[in-house]
């Protein structure tokens, strides 16, 4: 089969066309036929190196396709059946090789690449929303990066929740996406200093939560973005690791930060189903959009990464075997 490996952390260069074997499922396992993967800064992570695959690899954390060959024991998967998965490395490929208990049926009322496209930003903004901080109606947020994967995403289900949502782009083309999405204010940072455009927009109160995937250039200004008691979440670092960060600066309004990830949210199956299981059911209800910006064929692997690392996206990238 063909598949994206890498033999070596470094730019989207090091992703390369391979025929490599087919694998073959062992217990409890499945081999997938990949119809569409997903695309996320974790790819980047892993192959930059800054989270350590062993090598080689075949990079790609999330795939949805149909069940092609069921390993022993698996009792409720048959060949044919559509899935979807995320967090379980290898989907750069035509085929992968999956644990049963992270595959996810997809609804008949879902298409394959929208099921791609959801798992892993759509089930990070759930447990964003509803888990890491629960979000209330009447409350403020500020989520960076509204316009892509995640924070469209983000932004419809904190609108679901009744909050006030202020988002950051950095072109006016992104900023109306994330208003279509439902942000209620957009900053566009590149014109605008967005921590003082929040003290604006919340008259010097400041947001009960911001979600931050960019990292560096926005995290110190996002504290200083919060109300008292207010939370940061980091969930991704698209700018750099932040800057080290001296607990006692939290003191002088009684911050809380966290930094979760979306593993320890769907490591138990029940949990992964339910999440999963409220996308697709808000997407066939047409309550939940998925946009699907750029689809790149498998040999294109490495300018989707470009695409990604330039911060173009407006919505999902897929590659398609």
């Amino acid at each position: 089969m063909r598949a994206i490996v890498i033999s070596e952390f470094g730019g989207p260069a090091v992703l390369r066309l391979e025929s490599v074997p087919v694998p073959d499922p062992g217990p409890g396992q499945v081999r997938l036929k990949i119809e569409a993967a997903g695309l996320n800064f974790i790819d980047v992570y892993q192959r930059l190196g800054l989270y350590r695959l062993p090598l080689p690899a075949v990079l790609g954390m999330e795939a949805a396709g149909t069940v092609d060959v069921i390993g022993p024991e698996v009792p409720d998967l048959e060949p044919g059946t559509r899935v979807a998965y995320a967090m379980h490395s290898g989907a750069y490929a035509e085929y992968a090789v999956v644990p049963a208990g992270r595959l996810v049926p997809i609804p008949e009322e879902i298409e394959t690449r929208q099921a791609a496209a959801v798992m892993l930003q759509g089930m990070t903004a759930h447990y964003l929303a509803h888990s890491t901080y629960p979000l209330r109606p009447g409350q403020t947020v500020l989520i960076h990066a509204a316009a892509g994967g995640v924070g469209q995403l983000l932004v419809q289900l904190a609108k679901r929740n009744g909050t006030r949502v202020i988002g950051t782009a950095s072109t006016e083309e992104k900023a109306a996406l994330a208003r279509k999405a439902g942000a209620d204010e957009m900053i566009l940072y590149t014109q605008a200093d967005f921590e003082e455009e929040v003290k604006r927009l919340t008259g010097g109160k400041g947001v009960h939560v911001v979600y931050d995937s960019v990292g560096e250039t926005t995290f110190e200004k996002g504290l200083r973005c919060l109300k008292p008691r207010g939370y940061m979440v980091l969930f991704g670092q698209s700018s750099g690791p932040v800057p080290a960060l001296e607990l006692t600066a939290l003191a002088r309004k009684s911050l809380f930060v966290t930094r979760p990830g979306l593993a320890h949210h769907i490591a138990d199956r029940q949990e992964l189903l339910a999440r999963a299981g409220d996308l697709f059911q808000w997407m066939a209800a047409g309550e939940l959009r998925v946009s699907i910006d750029q689809v790149f064929s498998l040999s294109e692997a490495a300018a989707a990464h470009r695409y990604l690392e330039g911060r173009h996206t407006k919505g999902k990238v897929l590659l398609i075997p």
